[in-house]
C-alpha cells in the first residue's frame, strides 16, 4: 500500500470540501481532497442557487467571485403568492441593505475546481472505498483505492465533506452520535428549462393544490418546482403536465407570464430535516450535508455548509498559526447553534407554504393564521428576511 502525508485530508469535492481546501491552501496548510465520483459528474450536479452574503464573502475570499459577480443575479427581495395575490418580501429594506445572490451551485463548484487546479491543490477523483481511521487518537489516516492501487493518507485532521450518504458519518461509532430527523410526506418535482424566468425575483406560491417555486439560474434559464406526492415518479410528469400544474398554482398575472419550453433536467427531491450531533469526533469533523440536511424551502443547504467551513477554517487556522485549540474545540457547538436555527427556519417555511395531506382542521386554521400574520406584519416579515439572508456567523 502506498502511503502519503498531508495536514488535512478532506473527503468530498463538493462546494464545502473545495471551499475548505482552498481556504487552507491559501494560508499554506497542506490538503488532499478525495472524491468518489468523476470530475465530470461533480461538475454536472444540479443543486441550489441562492447564496447568502456570508457565502458570497467566502467565495470572494478564495478568489472565485469574479464570474459570480458578473453572471450572478442580485436579488433584493422575493414574493410569496397566496389566494391569488403576490406579496413582496423586501429583503434589502427589512435587513438594512442585505441581499442574496442567485448563482447556481454547479457554477460555484466549477469556479472552485478551476481555482484549486490553478493554485496547485491536490484533488483525487474516482477514489474508491474511502474510509477514515484512527480519528479518536492522535494519528488519523484515510484509506482508499485510487487508479487500481491501495492508498493510505496519513494526516493530522479529517474533514468529512462527503454528504449525507458519505463514509465520514458512517465511520463514527453509533453510540457516539445522536441523530434527529423529520421526513416530510411530499417531494419537490423540479425542472430546468432554457426559457426566460416568469419574474426577476423568486416566487414562493402557497396554493390548495400544493406549493410551487419559480426560480432561475440566469436571465434565460429557469428553475421551477411543484410539490408532488412522495411516491410520484418522474416518468409520470410530462413537460406539458408540469407546466399546466405550475400555472394553476400561481397568481393569474404570473401564470400568464410563464414561458414554456422543453426541460433538459427533471427530478424529484424528497424533503427531510436531519441533524447529527456532535459534529466533531476526535480529529474527524463533519461538514455540510454529512451533518445536517434541510428542506430547500429556506435556501439554506449550501449556505449552512459554507458556515460550517467558516467555523472549521477558523479553528484550523488558529491551531496551526497560534497553536491554540480553543476555536477548534468550539467548532461543533458553533456550527450546531447556527445549523439548528437554519433547520428551524427551513421547517417553518416548509410548514407555512406546503399542503400536508394529514393536516387536521385545527392545524389548518393555525396554518392559515400563520400565513396571514406573516404577510400582514412588518415585524414578522423582518424576521423572515433576517433568516433568509442568513444569520451572522
Amino acid at each position: 500500500m502506498k502511503t502519503v502525508r498531508t495536514q488535512v485530508c478532506i473527503i468530498g469535492a463538493g462546494p464545502s470540501g473545495l471551499l475548505l481546501g482552498q481556504l487552507l491552501h491559501d494560508i499554506g496548510i497542506d490538503t488532499i481532497v478525495l472524491e468518489r465520483s468523476t470530475r465530470a459528474h461533480v461538475l454536472a450536479r444540479v443543486r441550489a442557487g441562492v447564496l447568502e452574503p456570508g457565502t458570497v464573502g467566502l467565495l470572494d475570499q478564495v478568489g472565485v467571485g469574479a464570474r459570480m459577480h458578473t453572471e450572478g443575479l442580485v436579488h433584493d427581495g422575493f414574493a410569496i403568492a397566496h389566494d391569488g395575490v403576490s406579496h413582496r418580501i423586501d429583503l434589502k429594506r427589512l435587513t438594512g441593505g442585505k441581499s442574496v445572490m442567485v448563482y447556481g451551485q454547479t457554477e460555484v463548484t466549477r469556479d472552485l475546481v478551476d481555482r484549486r487546479t490553478a493554485t496547485g491543490g491536490v484533488t483525487h477523483y474516482e477514489a474508491e472505498n474511502v474510509e477514515p481511521h484512527g480519528f479518536d487518537g492522535v494519528h488519523p489516516f484515510v484509506t482508499c483505492r485510487l487508479e487500481g492501487e491501495d492508498l493510505r493518507i496519513d494526516c493530522e485532521f479529517i474533514a468529512g465533506c462527503d454528504g449525507f450518504h458519505g463514509a465520514s458519518r458512517r465511520a463514527v461509532p453509533e453510540a457516539a452520535i445522536r441523530t434527529f430527523e423529520k421526513v416530510y410526506p411530499f417531494g419537490w418535482l423540479g425542472i430546468l428549462a432554457d426559457v426566460a424566468p416568469v419574474s426577476h425575483e423568486l416566487i414562493y406560491a402557497n396554493h390548495p393544490r400544493g406549493f410551487a417555486l419559480c426560480s432561475m439560474r440566469s436571465p434565460s434559464r429557469s428553475r421551477y418546482y411543484v410539490q408532488c406526492n412522495a411516491g410520484d415518479s418522474v416518468e409520470a410528469w410530462s413537460d406539458e403536465r408540469f407546466w399546466d400544474e405550475l400555472r394553476r398554482r400561481l397568481p393569474e398575472s404570473a401564470a400568464d407570464a410563464v414561458v414554456t419550453g422543453p426541460s433538459f433536467e427533471k427530478s424529484i427531491a424528497p424533503l427531510r430535516s436531519f441533524v447529527a450531533e456532535p459534529m466533531r469526533f476526535g480529529r474527524l469533523f463533519l461538514v455540510g450535508d454529512a451533518a445536517h440536511i434541510v428542506p430547500p424551502t429556506g435556501a439554506k443547504g449550501l449556505n449552512l455548509a459554507a458556515s460550517d467551513v467558516h467555523y472549521l477554517f477558523e479553528g484550523l487556522r488558529e491551531h496551526y498559526r497560534d497553536r491554540s485549540p480553543l476555536t477548534l474545540d468550539a467548532y461543533s457547538a458553533r456550527a450546531l447553534d447556527r445549523a439548528w436555527k437554519a433547520v428551524r427556519f427551513s421547517w417553518w417555511m416548509t410548514m407555512m407554504l406546503h399542503q400536508f395531506p394529514d393536516r387536521a382542521p385545527f392545524d389548518e386554521r393555525i396554518h392559515d393564521a400563520e400565513l396571514a400574520y406573516t404577510l400582514g406584519s412588518e415585524t414578522a416579515q423582518a424576521a423572515l428576511a433576517e433568516n433568509y439572508v442568513g444569520l451572522p456567523y
